[in-house]
Formats: C-alpha cells, sequence, structure tokens
C-alpha cells in the first residue's frame, strides 16, 4: 500500500516511497495498461532521471531490478524494451500439486491446516520487500495422493497481488491455481534443500521426526511485486524432483 503524507498546499499529497520505487511503479503502470507493450523500447535512464528529478543511478536501480523480474529486457547498445509477458519454466515447472498427482492417475486432495493473517517480522519484509509491520496472508495446507500426505504447502502471499486469498476454498482449488491466475507469473526464485522436519511437520505428513524431507523454498514474482514466498515440505521416501530442460 502506498504511503502518504499531507502536502503543504490542501488536497494534494505526497508519494513517500523511494525513487526507484517510484519510477518502478510508474514503468508497471505503462505496461498493464497497454501503452507500452510487448517489444516496445521505453523511455532511457536518463529520460526517466529528468521526469522523476533523480540521478540517473536511480534510474538504473529501478530498470535494472524491473529486468531481474523478467518484466523488462535490457540491450547493451540498443535500450530497454518491454518483455514478453509469459514465464518461461526452468528446472522446476510450476505445476499446481493437483496436476501433478491427477497426470499419474492418482486422486488428490488436500486439508487446510491454517489460514491468517500476519505482520510481516524482518526476514519475511526483506523477502517480499516491504516494511516490518506490513500485512501479509499465511497458509499451511496438506496435499494427499491416495490419501497419502505429500506435501506440506507453508506459504505466505502478498495481499496487493492476491486480494482474495482468505476466501479461497481449497477443498476445490490450490493455492498455485489461484495465484497463476490473480498474479501472473514474471519470474521465480527457488532453492531445493534435504532437511530434517520439525514435530509439526511430521505429523503432517505422518512420518517419523528422525525422517528427512525434501524442501523446496520458492519465491513467485508478479508485476514487478513478489506474490507469494512458499516452503514445501516433501517425504523424501515418497517423493522426487524431475525435470528437464
Amino acid at each position: 500500500m502506498h504511503q502518504f503524507t499531507a502536502h503543504p498546499n490542501p488536497g494534494v499529497e505526497v508519494d513517500e516511497r523511494p525513487a526507484f520505487k517510484r519510477i518502478k511503479a510508474h514503468v508497471l503502470s505503462q505496461i498493464q495498461a497497454g501503452i507500452w507493450k510487448e517489444g516496445d523500447a521505453i523511455p532511457s535512464e536518463q529520460a526517466l532521471a529528468s521526469e522523476f528529478g533523480v540521478a540517473r543511478m536511480t534510474a538504473n536501480r529501478a530498470l535494472r531490478e524491473l529486468s531481474d523480474d523478467r518484466i523488462l529486457v535490457r540491450v547493451q547498445g540498443s535500450g530497454t524494451f518491454v518483455a514478453q509477458q509469459k514465464f518461461q519454466s526452468t528446472l522446476v515447472e510450476i505445476l499446481s500439486i493437483a496436476e501433478e498427482v491427477q497426470s499419474r492417475g492418482h486422486v488428490h486432495r488436500s486439508e487446510l491446516q491454517c489460514l491468517e493473517r500476519v505482520k510481516t517480522s524482518s526476514s519475511l519484509a526483506a523477502d517480499f520487500d516491504l516494511a516490518v509491520g506490513k500485512a501479509l496472508f499465511h497458509s499451511v495446507v496438506v496435499h494427499f495422493e491416495n490419501d497419502l500426505p505429500i506435501q506440506v504447502e507453508d506459504r505466505f502471499v502478498n495481499p496487493a497481488v492476491a486480494p482474495d486469498y482468505m476466501q479461497l476454498d481449497f477443498s476445490k482449488t490450490t493455492a498455485n491455481e489461484y495465484l497463476m491466475h490473480a498474479a501472473p507469473l514474471s519470474g521465480v526464485r527457488y532453492r531445493i534443500e534435504a532437511l530434517m522436519p520439525t514435530p509439526e511437520i511430521a505429523t503432517m505428513l505422518h512420518i517419523d521426526a528422525v525422517q528427512p524431507c525434501l524442501v523446496l523454498r520458492r519465491k513467485t514474482l508478479s508485476r514487478g511485486q513478489v506474490a507469494s514466498v512458499a516452503t514445501l515440505w516433501h517425504p523424501a521416501n515418497r517423493y522426487q524432483f524431475t525435470g528437464g530442460f
């Protein structure tokens, strides 16, 4: 949510966000409004710096971050262009766990364990690029394959990109399916590691606390913002990650 304070002139508000975030928001609004379309060149760093009355390095940061999020493409010697707004999967394809289970001819179901509004801690604030204390949605869902638990999905969601998340019926759709519609992917960052489960995770997965898990930590990006941060726990003896390119 944007923060404003009263301007000395009555009825006028001043946007207090850092300048690079105001430039990012401006670029995104032009793209979302269809003014700048896929393949179009956008104004140069110098032009944006002049328009916003800031140093060129500030405009450079804004465009660099949008490029990192695959909103823009920067071509040396040619300029900066609006990227194709379609996520291209890499080693880990972004599939709904329900689709994954059904593709094997098995039955998927889920059980909602927790759905709440929380405030960002310092670590979550850093993950979402938000101030400490801002609101997030939090859910914990156990996914089953043929009545055997194969995944605990512990997810935090940005209300700015998914305002209806708290009304989601998790018995009929998954968080991933909803977010793919509400917050189309522009990028993803992930890592996979082997970890021992907490007692709570072990209970939900019906495993011993000494049995290791494969854990996928995934951050998804949409329209220049972090949409969600999910930690997905899988029993190592029941699950494997596959992929190709």
